[in-house]
């Protein structure tokens, strides 16, 4: 589906979707628990599908009712002959990848989409085969068999976090108490934060003391009986980009105290503010604002890093965007994908080895841009139309689905125009 987007300011108020890192979470947390659980989903993006069809291969039953509600009922025998398809979802192949083996299970194949193939696993696969796992296969498919056993597990952290949250699942299950180092500086940690949080609501302790994880074996993971998902700071950062780049736009549903790393969007408007940062952001209402350039580190949040290329185009001066090297192996490589849309619609854009250097400052033209099936990719380009002198094409725009099948409605609900080619 390609998206003609007339430019226009956004104005508004939207209600946040909730976390697809969340979801993902809570729905593997539900099925190893203890007794049934109620969880207010609220919108099911096909990632979350893709998790929700993966449980139930591995022997979950999840009763999907209304206006998003599910209801999880634990595992009670794990099919030891399964293949699981992940589709395109990183999150459910690295959280689900170590379980089957934790719970002892052989014969379990996991397989996916052709991008999907080409994103590392190398140090799970790894660190996983030192403990006891057979995995055949170089990339996906993998087949997988054999006992996870407890002990020493050292990790590097700077190629996925999604790693350590899948073996954070696992380990608790097993009968040894283990421990997982840290090899590498450790990027993306808000998501681990986020886990752990969910683990603690199920009962399951993690002990953390810097780049070592403490976890003590067989845990049993307790249902709260109903829980609510947080609602999704890396999806809200489109919204309260746009309030900065339009007029103004209100988020609501988002928390200031969610351990999201991605509610750092809010200080980074207000930097790129400057002196008027006090009128940039108001609760979370975001107003237009000059903005001016300022450098970013995007270890710990790469998921915002298409969004903030985007405003790098507004704020005058030189934006320097580095440590996102990881983001060249997403759905797609999405510094290249950045910087080929954003020079296409005139944008004085660089692309280095783990970032991005943006000169700022004037209007981009319109024309016609790539989705890259990346939903990032096709947000943040939406928004990018607010920057431009005329109408912006985007190909592929039902990428959103992945992670935000509603985002154009909400676009059109904040006064955006588009037409449907």
């Amino acid at each position: 589906m390609d998206i003609r987007i007339k430019p226009q300011k956004l104005h508004g108020s939207v209600e946040a979707i909730p976390s697809k890192s969340a979801a993902h979470r809570l729905l593997i947390a539900a099925a190893l628990a203890d007794k049934p659980t109620k969880i207010h989903l609220g919108t099911i993006s096909r990632d979350i599908q893709t998790t929700v069809t993966a449980l139930r291969r591995m022997g979950t039953q999840i009763e999907e009712g209304k206006n998003g509600d599910v209801t999880v009922y634990p595992i009670e025998e794990m099919p030891c002959t399964r293949t699981i398809d992940c589709g395109e979802s990183g999150s459910t192949l690295r959280f689900l990848f170590p379980l089957a083996a934790a719970l002892g299970c052989n014969g379990f194949t996991y397989t996916g989409s052709p991008r999907l193939a080409e994103r590392p696993m190398e140090p799970l696969i790894e660190v996983m085969r030192r403990h006891g796992v057979l995995i055949r296969g170089e990339k996906l498919p993998y087949r997988v068999s054999g006992q996870l056993h407890g002990g020493i597990y050292k990790l590097p952290a700077n190629v996925s976090s999604q790693f350590l949250t899948g073996l954070l699942f696992a380990l608790p299950l097993l009968i040894a108490d283990s421990r997982i180092v840290l090899t590498t500086e450790a990027e993306s940690m808000p998501y681990v934060d986020l886990t752990i949080s969910i683990l603690n609501r199920f009962g399951v302790t993690i002990k953390r003391d810097g780049n070592r994880f403490d976890i003590k074996g067989r845990q049993q993971f307790r249902s709260p009986g109903e829980i609510d998902v947080e609602k999704d700071w890396s999806n809200a950062a489109f919204w309260l980009a746009a309030g900065a780049l339009g007029d103004e736009i209100s988020v609501s549903g988002i928390s200031r105290h969610s351990r999201q790393g991605d509610k750092a969007i809010v200080d980074l408007i207000e930097e790129m503010a400057g002196k008027e940062k006090k009128a940039a952001v108001s609760g979370i209402t975001v107003r237009h604002q000059t903005l001016s350039a300022i450098d970013i580190d995007a270890a710990q949040i790469p998921d915002l890093v298409p969004i903030l290329a985007v405003l790098a185009c507004a704020a005058k001066g030189k934006t320097t965007i580095y440590n996102a090297a990881k983001l060249r192996t997403k759905e797609s490589d999405r510094l290249r994908a950045m910087r080929e849309n954003l020079s296409a619609l005139g944008a004085d854009i660089e692309e280095s080895e783990d970032g991005l250097i943006i000169n700022g400052g004037k209007k981009l033209k319109g024309g016609t841009v790539e989705g890259f099936n990346d939903h990032r990719i096709v947000m943040a380009m939406a928004v990018a139309s607010l920057l431009c002198d005329s109408e912006l094409t985007i190909n592929g725009s039902e990428a959103v689905a992945k992670s935000y099948p509603a985002f154009f409605d909400d676009f059109k609900a904040l006064g955006g125009s588009f037409d449907v080619l």
